[in-house]
């Protein structure tokens, strides 16, 4: 494991990657999108230049081969590999995608090329678990990584926390991503260099040690996850209150949106 390396899956505009770079990290960023990868690499060239950065325009594939993604149109990071999620996003939020034609690579090419993170970032919009299941191909893994946990399938949730649970992960938290816009860097840092910044809504935010709260057990996190998918009964755009149009004018007055937490672990 190189403990100044960061594997960031799905830079998007470069938000996260931006943070672990100022804080000293190397980083190899992967984005499937041609024009979010064009547009953050022309910003944060100057890390290119120096050999921190490292960008793959390319999307995670079970296969080395092209792939179709399809770009939203309306939230640039609901990009994803996977039409189910297309069409879902199309059908319950009106957000169309186009069909682009990407490269497609193994993430295990990846690992074996670059080497074994000390963090692994994954947000891909439903292809997580390719990045986590290529892990079982090595003796070594990183000591952090964070995933977008599913927010619509209960026996799906504990197939991950079984596969992180293979893996050799043992500590657990559930980060809830609205509120990463508050979250504040500790000083002195626990990760990396000491640095002020101030998340935007969507990034990650803080990893490793500088999460907020305690690591949880596997068992007392699937009781922290119960509540949160009882919330996504409720709230959900598949839950109770978002089926009915008056319930979605209610939730869109009072300016509710739907929560979404990633899950982030440790050896």
């Amino acid at each position: 494991m190189d403990k100044n390396l960061i594997i960031d899956v799905g830079v998007h505009t470069g938000e996260d990657t931006e943070f672990y770079l100022k804080k000293g990290f190397r980083v190899v960023g992967i984005e499937a999108h041609p024009e979010l990868y064009e547009a953050t690499k022309k910003r944060l060239n100057l890390y290119i230049e120096n050999n921190q950065l490292t960008l793959l325009n390319i999307a995670v594939s079970p296969k080395d081969e092209p792939v179709t993604f399809y770009a939203n149109l309306e939230r640039s990071f609901w990009g994803t590999t996977s039409p189910d999620w297309a069409i879902r996003n199309e059908r319950s939020f009106d957000a169309p995608s186009i069909e682009i034609t990407v490269e497609g690579r193994r993430f295990e090419s990846i690992l074996e090329e670059f080497g074994i993170p000390y963090y692994l970032k994954v947000d891909i919009e439903g292809a997580d678990l390719l990045c986590i299941q290529a892990l079982r191909q090595f003796d070594t893994k990183p000591q952090f990584l964070s995933i977008e946990s599913t927010k619509t399938s209960w026996n799906e949730l504990l197939e991950e926390f079984a596969l992180l649970k293979e893996l050799g992960y043992h500590k657990f938290k559930a980060i809830s991503q609205g509120h990463v816009p508050k979250q504040v860097c500790p000083s002195p840092a626990r990760e990396g260099q000491y640095i002020p910044y101030q998340f935007e809504y969507g990034a990650s935010g803080l990893f490793g040690e500088e999460t907020p709260g305690n690591w949880l057990s596997k068992s007392e996190i699937i009781k922290v996850y119960k509540g949160i998918f009882w919330t996504y009964k409720i709230i959900g755009v598949n839950g109770i209150i978002y089926r009915f149009p008056i319930g979605k004018m209610f939730l869109d007055k009072l300016n509710i949106q739907e929560p979404w937490y990633d899950t982030h672990v440790s050896l």
